[in-house]
C-alpha cells in the first residue's frame, strides 16, 4: 500500500500508508513532506500527517481558515440578530401596549 510521489530532484515528498504501517515504521517522518493516512480495508481517508518543518505554516494557513469560517458564520448569524429589535416608539411599553398602540395606527382610534 505504500505508495510515494518524489520532487524533480528524486526526493521523496509524499507517501499514502495505513495507521498501522506508520506506527510501525515511525521513521517515516523524517523521509516525507506529508504522509496521507488511510484505511487499509476500506481505503476511506483518513487524515494527514505533515513533517515538522512544515508544521507552523499549516498551523497558521488553519488559524485563518478557521477564524475565517468563524467570521463568515458570525456575519451570516448577524444579518438576521437585529430582526428582533424594538422601534424605539414603543420603549417601556408592555406586550399589550405595543399591539394596542399598532391597532389605533393601523385601524384608526
Amino acid at each position: 500500500m505504500l505508495q510515494c510521489l518524489y520532487d524533480d530532484k528524486g526526493y521523496k515528498m509524499t507517501t499514502t500508508m495505513s495507521i498501522r504501517e506508520l506506527t510501525r515504521n515511525g521513521s517515516m517522518f523524517g523521509e516525507y513532506d506529508y504522509i496521507d493516512i488511510e484505511d487499509k480495508k476500506s481505503h476511506e481517508y483518513k487524515g494527514v500527517f505533515i513533517s515538522s518543518k512544515y508544521a507552523e505554516d499549516v498551523k497558521k494557513f488553519l488559524e485563518k481558515k478557521l477564524a475565517k469560517e468563524k467570521q463568515e458564520k458570525l456575519d451570516r448569524i448577524m444579518k438576521f440578530a437585529g430582526k428582533g429589535s424594538i422601534y424605539p416608539r414603543f420603549n417601556g411599553m408592555t406586550a399589550s401596549e405595543i399591539r394596542e398602540e399598532k391597532a389605533k395606527e393601523q385601524y384608526g382610534k
